[in-house]
């Protein structure tokens, strides 16, 4: 008798078994289904020259002085082994807006020459890739000047790129601290995406006051750094967001992983790299004159409606999509909102993934 019911028990667990794998087989191919295909132009995109896309070059008239970009570096995370380096992204479309807008950009790093680069090919756009293939751009690049010889007078702001690397080389370097005392001091603008504004912490003025004191700012959150690295606060010398308020910031934290802009007078700021469009732009604010007019990427559209979702809501955000979508159709990143699908689910946050696959659904219901 014991047996046989022992034999039921397996029967019923097996079965519910593959009642479950059958219904997890059959959502993971109804969500991929949600995605979209690979686009047939995705490969022409990494040929692209700058010359071929008229918000490059439809410059104004007269040029409007110089930006100094500076990037890492440094190639690995501390004694972790981690590869490491400025992100081609936050460097790309920055430089992409400061020549749009009439701007000369210089590139810097604490050791000059050619700065070690991470690269994400699914996170690149064309922009990326005519950054890639321009010549000046990469002339630039690879002879990064040294941030000690910098004339920093020259320059009508600095912007400081991201890369975990800046956790490292930005925060304890005199020439660096020096350029941002003095442009801050001449009233220029300063500006800074993700890790990048690790180079303010110990900055201070020539009062012996904290650069940071009082300002408004944003960086890479705790949350990100250590929802992608769990021993971030092992292997890093500290956590950005938790330094840039013991340095006297009062910080500002946007959903993760998703546009967040902060401006304080002439000081601008981005959590991370999906922050950096609007930075550049907020920059070029600042530095007097309305940023020109761009079409913006599928990713910048899919973080509109997520920045939505957060703020106000599912049926909001789903009026977002039907904007996008009358007349001409402006394209949603249906990859990015699966990957915040996965986030909350990682996040055990599961109502909240739940709504985000809807969106999902409703965006693809348009193609």
């Amino acid at each position: 008798m014991h047996m046989t019911r022992v034999k039921k028990l397996l029967r019923w667990s097996l079965i519910a078994a593959t009642t479950f794998l059958v219904l997890l087989a059959g959502f993971g191919w109804w969500f991929m289904s949600l995605l979209s295909p690979p686009s047939p132009s995705a490969e022409n995109i990494k040929a692209v020259l700058p010359s071929s896309l008229p918000y490059l070059n439809e410059k104004p008239s007269h040029a409007r002085g110089k930006i100094l970009a500076v990037v890492t570096s440094t190639d690995s995370i501390g004694s972790s082994g981690k590869r490491t380096g400025y992100e081609l992204t936050e460097l790309a479309q920055a430089y992409s807006v400061f020549v749009a807008n009439g701007f000369e950009v210089d590139i810097a790093s604490p050791l000059g020459g050619e700065p070690p680069m991470i690269r994400d090919e699914e996170d690149m756009g064309v922009y990326d890739y005519a950054f890639l293939n321009d010549p000046i751009a990469q002339r630039k690049l690879k002879e990064t000047l040294v941030m000690d010889s910098v004339r920093i007078e020259d320059y009508e702001a600095i912007y400081l790129v991201g890369g975990k690397g800046a956790m490292f080389d930005f925060p304890d370097h005199p020439a660096m601290q020096q350029s941002i005392r003095a442009l801050h001091e001449r009233g220029k603008v300063i500006g800074a995406v993700c890790h990048g504004p690790a180079a303010f912490v110990n900055v201070k003025l020539s009062d012996g006051t904290s650069f940071l004191k009082g300002r408004q700012v944003s960086s890479f959150t705790n949350r990100e750094e250590l929802f992608l690295i769990k021993d971030a606060r092992e292997i890093f010398p500290f956590l950005l967001q938790d330094k840039l308020a013991e340095s006297g910031a009062t910080f500002s934290e946007g959903p993760m992983y998703l546009e967040n802009v902060v401006t304080d007078g002439t000081l601008v700021t981005g959590q991370n790299p999906w922050s950096t469009w609007a930075t550049a732009e907020a920059m070029v604010r600042q530095l007097g004159y309305e940023p020109k007019k761009r079409e913006k990427s599928a990713a910048e559209n899919t973080v509109s409606v997520l920045n939505v979702y957060e703020k106000d809501g599912y049926a909001k955000a789903k009026l977002v999509i039907d904007e996008f979508n009358k007349d001409e159709i402006q394209e949603i990143d249906r990859h990015l909102l699966a990957m915040h699908v996965l986030v909350a689910a990682m996040q055990w946050e599961i109502s909240r993934g739940l709504e985000i696959i809807g969106l999902l659904r409703y965006a693809a219901s348009f193609v």
